[in-house]
């Protein structure tokens, strides 16, 4: 198992406390426990994109295969963006037959935990698991095959960037001296009722409240600082603007956060943004693709069209 130094972190963490918006990347969620608390929300009702996109991939396994071999792939290096605990990768490695799979994800201790397992599902498979921020970049061990890289990128979670941060992110996959890809399968979460998207990030058991809660105790772990979790409230709303699902923390009443060096007073109702999941149409999502630099593009949604997986080919 590769791991990467965490020691920027707390630097990345303070600057966003300290903004005149407070801010935490949402990478930070996934902690051992957070990575938990996210494995329970995709068990919701509410929570519609994994049970959704896996029924996509389900029905249009045939001709998922059949793209990537006519992409002149024939067992390439499977690379698992935000791997998480590998079940999705799971479904996928018997379609496509994978010479090498790499889960990537920033937890690197449940990253190893679910890769020991996938292994003893697959004993045979050429397994390397990084734990990284690949958000900052992709640059791979040398044990990661250097050619017919396909970049596996589920959940959505691309849209918990800016969409010109996506765009550069996209970008950095298509580029031939960075990523060295030959395509990207992609699941990406659509545009649809506000009611809908505002359910699945608030629900009803207060599973995600406790998931965005968590962010603050992996902050404490990682910056020695001393926040109560019990002081603040979990707020998710749709911004039809913006076309995203924002999740906040709210403080419930006067309070200061210190920790090393720093501290922030916090007003009550003041929030920290902890998260923006942009929804894309699937135009715009092909649009931006292939402004990326990626080519035939395929999309494949489930009957509702609330959710789309995309085949992009470099």
């Amino acid at each position: 198992m590769q791991a990467s130094s965490t020691g920027s972190m707390a630097g990345e963490l303070t600057e966003g406390l300290m903004g005149e918006a407070a801010a935490i990347s949402p990478k930070f969620f996934y902690d051992t426990l957070g990575s938990r608390l996210f494995e329970a929300i995709t068990a919701l009702d509410e929570y519609y994109p994994t049970r959704t996109e896996a029924s996509i991939f389900q029905a249009a396994s045939a001709q998922i295969a059949a793209a990537l071999m006519q992409t002149g792939l024939d067992h390439p290096c499977l690379i698992d963006l935000g791997a998480g605990n590998c079940v999705k990768a799971a479904a996928l490695i018997p379609l496509i037959q994978p010479g090498q799979y790499v889960p990537v994800d920033i937890s690197a201790d449940f990253l190893k935990e679910a890769a020991g397992q996938l292994q003893r599902s697959f004993p045979q498979l050429d397994i390397v698991g990084v734990g990284m921020d690949f958000t900052s970049g992709l640059i791979l061990p040398e044990e990661v095959q250097a050619h017919d890289r396909v970049y596996f990128y589920p959940g959505s979670s691309l849209g918990n960037f800016q969409p010109a941060q996506a765009l550069r992110f996209l970008q950095n996959m298509a580029d031939p001296s960075q990523g060295r890809a030959k395509g990207l399968l992609l699941g990406i979460d659509l545009v649809k009722d506000k009611a809908v998207l505002e359910a699945a990030y608030d629900d009803g058991l207060g599973v995600t409240a406790s998931f965005n809660k968590n962010l603050l105790r992996n902050v404490n772990s990682l910056l020695a600082a001393d926040f109560d979790v019990r002081q603040w409230t979990h707020v998710a709303l749709f911004n039809s603007a913006t076309s995203r699902v924002e999740m906040h923390l709210q403080a419930c009443c006067d309070l200061t956060v210190a920790w090393p060096g720093h501290s922030r007073h916090f007003r009550s109702g003041e929030r920290i943004h902890t998260e923006n999941s942009y929804k894309y149409t699937k135009q715009g999502m092909t649009d931006l693709l292939v402004q990326a630099g990626f080519s035939q593009v395929r999309c494949w949604t489930d009957a509702q069209h609330w959710f789309a997986v995309f085949w992009a080919a470099v």
